[in-house]
């Protein structure tokens, strides 16, 4: 993978790659640190200011220094079969593991239940086709093969794999249904987060309708037509309705243990090898409900 720097940005090396691999600031400053990327052929540190011609090249993937090893963990699994399984992820679980986190994620309890897992997605990301936020709780689909993985990637891009989310906002939405068409980037204040801007960014567009109407929150549903990092949460903070209980885009102080308040409650695919729609809903955990009556007798 190479990039070429058509102006002077006098930018760090490691701000540039997180914007253009999509990685976490810890990852690339390692892949850095292994020589696995260079600049006009030759080994710079983190900090380097890109200048103007400068060529640099990604040359492997980072080497993970501890096995991903399989963990035994109640699954929630809703469907399986030969080439799918269909998973209730409860909130407070990472997808997969990554640079630094290599224990008690899905993957760990999948590579327990299973010796089939799809490759498609690299050694750390056996099975996982798409990925729901740890503290989001619902439905995620895992691929057995890497045939399976391909076909329900190709849906991702085509947007037939469709997913709806139950989610608790924090004040009143007035009109009934509504669309945010606003593209998703890093947030340059802080690169753990996300948000709306024009730099750097990509489509992201959701649609959302009010389910239920309180004194200072509303039960909404939301549909994805693009799959943005923190999608969801990014654009209702952005509209100044941000999910009840985000540490991160909402009010940290009314923040509890449980997190946000999103659940991903439906998932709709065509299936690999039948080649039918399947459909799967599942209920929100009882914390989400249990929260949600308080806002009911408010």
């Amino acid at each position: 993978m190479k990039y070429v720097i058509e102006e002077d940005l006098k930018v760090r090396l490691d701000k540039y790659l997180i914007d253009k691999l999509d990685l976490s600031r810890s990852k690339v400053q390692e892949m850095i640190k292994q020589d696995l990327v260079v600049v006009n052929g030759k080994s710079v540190k983190n900090s380097y200011l890109l200048r103007e011609n400068d060529v640099i090249e990604v040359l492997g993937e980072l080497t993970y220094e501890t096995d991903i090893l399989p963990e035994k963990m109640d699954l929630d699994i809703i469907y399986e079969d030969d080439d799918v399984i269909v998973i209730n992820k409860p909130s407070g679980v990472v997808v997969h593991p990554s640079f630094g986190h290599y224990k008690n994620t899905l993957v760990n309890g999948l590579l327990h239940h299973t010796k089939n897992l799809s490759k498609e997605n690299g050694e750390e990301r056996p099975g996982i086709v798409h990925r729901i936020d740890k503290d989001t709780s619902g439905l995620l689909i895992v691929a057995k093969n890497d045939k399976a993985h391909i076909f329900l990637q190709e849906q991702l891009k085509d947007k037939t794999l469709s997913r709806k989310y139950l989610a608790l906002v924090q004040g009143r939405i007035n009109h009934d249904t509504g669309t945010i068409d606003a593209p998703i980037g890093r947030d340059p204040k802080d690169r753990k987060k996300m948000c709306v801007t024009d730099i750097n960014s990509k489509e992201a567009i959701t649609y959302f309708k009010v389910l239920e109407r309180y004194k200072d929150a509303s039960l909404i549903e939301c549909v994805l037509k693009t799959g943005r990092t923190h999608q969801i949460r990014v654009h209702m903070n952005y509209i100044k309705h941000p999910i009840i209980n985000d540490p991160v885009y909402g009010n940290k102080n009314n923040a509890t243990s449980f997190g946000q308040m999103l659940h991903a409650k439906e998932i709709s695919f065509i299936h690999p090898k039948t080649k039918e729609k399947m459909t799967f809903t599942c209920d929100a955990p009882k914390e989400f409900y249990e929260i949600l009556e308080t806002y009911k007798t408010k």
